[in-house]
């Protein structure tokens, strides 16, 4: 028996025409309003949408914020919007269908973002919301009588449940701002800036240093190590005791030890900008100032052989005399003119100490954050005690001869080997002499393209033997020297 076929029949009839009226109904209103729009006045057309749109509102339990890619007068770019477009490049990557690819680093690596008029998902403590791009075109100023240009930007749009509104407006905000941020940082192409008159200039960094291949003792490299991690993940700690977020280094020793290639590893390891900071080209005090202003943070500022750059040495003590000239000066102006110019005829630096103590923990080092301060030096005691105390110069380094540890890393980086039967006697051999790093690695250099690593070892071998020979020398020449003194005092008081 089939009597329900028909009623079946009727009612599968009865559904698909409701849908096929439907559809009518929704494609008359869209034509309908399509003719309104042609002609219908600007205004009454502008009234008609922003109250249609508020009724959608009343009815529609979903908020949406839109991030357009330009602010104010479309001069710059949003940073809120280029922070978003960071934080949904993973979103993107699994989710979207349509994607936009870029070359950042140096054309190292690609970042991948979703195209126009595309929709991703994300989730936030459980709460599911939406990311939407588009684009938004306005007309500009007509270049020809027959073609205008158009201009457009993109922006993002976040659609998410009114019942979630303080969640989404404060904590997964800043959450997106702080993680697309963070993103942008380890994408940028890190710079190495110098100053040049009032400003600073930079080239690509692309230092290879890394804590991996410096030679010096294990343990004194971790402790920098875990003090640089700590450092720069203590925001909120540096907030809670009043202190501004920026560390000082002092790194000291005698030439060729590695202290210029520990900063570009601590830039490696932090991936921080350096900002070279050459004080003989900064004109006084205010310049230093201005220069600091415009570092960014997540930088090094270096300022190397701070011995050599400035007369900064025991200027105290020097307090009657410095009096003394600017009497002078006030007598006599063509003295004051005569100071104002250096050996070459340049104008010289007046940049002060006091103006470098303020430089570094003076207000004005309070802006921005996350920054170190490093300075280096082969004659720590010429340095003023004020300059280099704790809570200016927080740790000091001393980067001095290369010992047995500093070696093995040496010869792992150079000839590429952990042990050898000539490591014993080459680490006796650097117990008793003095040879830097930079002196080492030099024997240590392949010579040829066989790169026999017994070869450069014995070359090492000889040079420290030849140095602990001349070592020997100088000191019994020093001790009869010392005898033959003695010998004249004793003479002298005898007479």
């Amino acid at each position: 028996m089939r009597i329900d076929s028909p009623t079946m029949m009727m009612n599968t009839g009865g559904v698909g025409n409701m849908f096929a009226h439907l559809g009518s109904v929704i494609a008359g209103v869209m034509f309908s309003w399509a003719i309104l729009k042609q002609f219908l006045p600007h205004d009454l057309r502008a009234y008609l949408e922003r109250y249609s749109q508020r009724f959608f509102c009343y009815i529609s339990p979903y908020i949406q914020i839109s991030f357009d890619e330009y602010t104010g007068e479309r001069l710059m770019r949003s940073e809120a919007y280029s922070a978003i477009q960071n934080y949904l490049s993973s979103c993107s990557a699994t989710q979207a269908k349509r994607l936009k690819a870029d070359l950042v680093k140096n054309n190292q690596s690609l970042v991948i973002s979703m195209d126009d008029h595309e929709e991703v998902s994300d989730e936030y403590n459980g709460i599911k919301l939406w990311w939407a791009s588009g684009k938004r075109g306005s007309k500009t100023q007509t270049v020809s009588f027959h073609t205008s240009v158009v201009d457009e930007s993109g922006y993002y749009k976040l659609t998410f449940h009114r019942t979630h509104r303080d969640l989404m407006l404060g904590p997964y905000l800043s959450h997106v701002l702080k993680q697309g941020n963070e993103i942008r940082f380890q994408n940028r192409q890190r710079k190495l800036y110098t100053n040049n008159g009032w400003g600073w200039t930079h080239v690509v960094f692309e230092h290879p240093a890394t804590f991996n291949t410096l030679a010096m003792d294990p343990g004194e490299k971790q402790d920098i190590i875990d003090d640089l991690i700590t450092f720069s993940k203590n925001e909120e700690f540096y907030a809670r005791i009043g202190r501004a977020w920026k560390r000082g280094y002092l790194l000291f020793g005698p030439p060729g030890t590695g202290k210029s290639t520990m900063i570009a590893a601590m830039a490696n390891l932090l991936n921080y900008d350096i900002y070279d900071l050459e004080l003989t080209a900064v004109e006084d005090n205010t310049s230093l100032r201005r220069l600091l202003i415009e570092t960014s943070s997540k930088s090094i500022i270096v300022i190397e052989d701070i011995d050599c750059s400035l007369e900064l040495t025991g200027q105290r003590k020097k307090k009657e005399k410095v009096e003394k000239v600017k009497d002078d000066e006030v007598r006599d102006p063509g003295k004051r003119a005569a100071k104002d110019l250096d050996l070459d005829g340049e104008k010289a630096s007046r940049v002060t100490l006091s103006g470098l103590l303020n430089f570094i923990d003076g207000l004005w080092s309070s802006c921005g954050g996350e920054r170190l301060l490093v300075f280096t030096t082969n004659h720590i005691e010429k340095l003023d005690p004020a300059l280099i105390r704790v809570g200016r110069m927080d740790k000091h380094v001393e980067l001095s001869y290369c010992r047995s540890e500093a070696f093995k890393v040496l010869a792992k980086n150079y000839l590429g080997i952990d042990a050898h039967r000539l490591f014993d006697h080459i680490g006796k051999l650097l117990s008793e002499v003095d040879l830097t790093p930079a002196d080492v690695a030099e024997h240590l250099m392949p010579k040829s393209t066989s790169k026999n690593a017994e070869v450069c070892l014995e070359s090492l071998i000889g040079a420290l033997e030849k140095a602990k020979m001349e070592g020997g020398s100088r000191a019994k020449e020093a001790e009869l020297k010392g005898e033959e003194s003695i010998e004249e005092v004793k003479v002298e008081t005898k007479e």
